[in-house]
C-alpha cells in the first residue's frame, strides 16, 4: 500500500489532534506515574476488521515522542482476526498514555472503513462493477478517510473540488439546464478535466449524451432505468449509480451493468473498529 500523501497535512491533521486531546497537559498520567516507566502496550483487534491506518497509527506516536517505538504487525489491506496483535508500541509508558487514544481513534476510523469497503467490493465481486468512495467525509479526515478506502480495495473518486467537475442537480438548476452547464464548463476547464453530469431520468440522460458529457451518475434510479440506461450507453462513456447503496442492493445494481457505484456511507457513517490498547510489559 502506498504511503500517505502529503505528508505535511497528515502531520498536521495529527498535530492539531494531539492539542485537542492534551492542551496544556495530560493530569491524569502525570499524577499517576513517577514518570521514568518504561513499557510496551499492544493493539489488538477485537473483531474481525480490514486493517488500515497501521502508519496513521505509529505517526501519532512519534510525533507526540519520538524515543517511542512502533512495530506494526499487520498489513495495510491485510484481515485481521479477533486476538490478533496489530501493533506494538514500546517506550516510555507516560507517552504511550498520552497519545493512546488519538491513536486510536484514527486507526479504528480507518480500519472501520477499510472493512466496510471490503464488503461492497466482495458483494461485487465478479462484475465489472468498482466500488468508489464520496466527498460525505469527516471534515479534517479526508486524507484519511479517501486512503482507508483505497486499503479496503475500493477506489476514489474526486478528493475535493478542485480535481474534478460533477454537475449536480443544484449546479443544473442555477445554470439553467445541462446543455448550458455542460456548455459553460466545457468552455472554462482545462481541457485535461472530464465533465461527470448527474441525472436523475433516462430524459435527462439523453440530455446529458446530446450535450457531450464525458460521464453520467445515475442518481437514485430503479433498476429497471439503471439497465435501460447501460443499453442506451453501451460502454460509449462511465456510468456511475449513487443514491440509497446498501449492502443489500448493491449487487443488483451492479448487475446492471454500471462501472461505478459510489457509496457515500463508507465514511460518513461508519462504524469504527474495535481495536484495544493494552499494556503488557512494565519495566520500572
Amino acid at each position: 500500500m502506498e504511503a500517505i500523501e502529503p505528508r505535511a497535512l497528515l502531520q498536521e491533521l495529527i498535530e492539531k489532534a494531539l492539542a485537542e486531546d492534551i492542551g496544556p497537559g495530560d493530569v491524569t498520567t502525570t499524577a499517576a506515574l513517577l514518570g521514568g516507566e518504561r513499557g510496551v502496550a499492544l493493539a489488538t483487534a477485537k473483531s474481525g476488521l480490514i486493517v488500515a491506518g497501521g502508519e496513521v497509527f505509529a505517526e501519532v506516536f512519534h510525533i507526540h515522542d519520538p524515543s517511542l517505538a512502533v512495530t506494526l504487525r499487520k498489513g495495510e489491506g491485510e484481515r485481521a482476526e479477533p486476538g490478533d496483535t496489530l501493533a506494538e508500541v514500546k517506550g516510555p509508558l507516560a507517552s504511550i498514555l498520552t497519545a493512546e487514544r488519538v491513536a486510536l481513534n484514527l486507526f479504528q476510523r480507518m480500519c472501520g472503513v477499510a472493512t466496510l469497503t471490503r464488503r461492497f467490493c466482495d458483494a461485487v465481486a465478479g462484475t465489472k462493477t468498482r466500488i468508489v468512495d464520496t466527498r460525505k467525509t469527516v471534515p479534517g479526515l479526508r486524507l484519511l478517510d479517501k486512503y482507508a478506502v483505497r486499503a479496503g480495495g475500493g477506489r476514489n473518486h474526486r478528493f475535493a473540488l478542485y480535481d474534478g467537475v460533477l454537475v449536480k442537480d443544484n449546479h443544473i438548476a442555477a445554470a439553467g439546464g445541462i446543455a448550458a452547464a455542460v456548455r459553460r464548463c466545457r468552455d472554462r476547464i482545462p481541457h485535461t478535466l472530464k465533465i461527470e453530469i448527474e441525472v436523475k431520468s433516462l430524459s435527462e440522460l439523453e440530455e446529458a449524451l446530446a450535450a457531450g458529457a464525458d460521464a453520467v451518475l445515475l442518481d437514485n434510479m430503479g433498476l429497471k432505468e439503471m439497465g435501460q440506461a447501460v443499453v442506451r450507453v453501451a460502454g460509449r462513456i462511465p456510468l456511475e449509480a449513487s443514491g440509497n447503496m446498501t449492502m443489500e442492493r448493491v449487487r443488483d445494481v451492479a448487475a446492471c451493468g454500471v462501472d461505478l457505484i459510489s457509496v457515500g456511507g463508507l465514511t460518513h457513517s461508519v462504524i469504527a473498529a474495535d481495536i484495544s490498547l493494552n499494556v503488557t510489559q512494565v519495566d520500572g
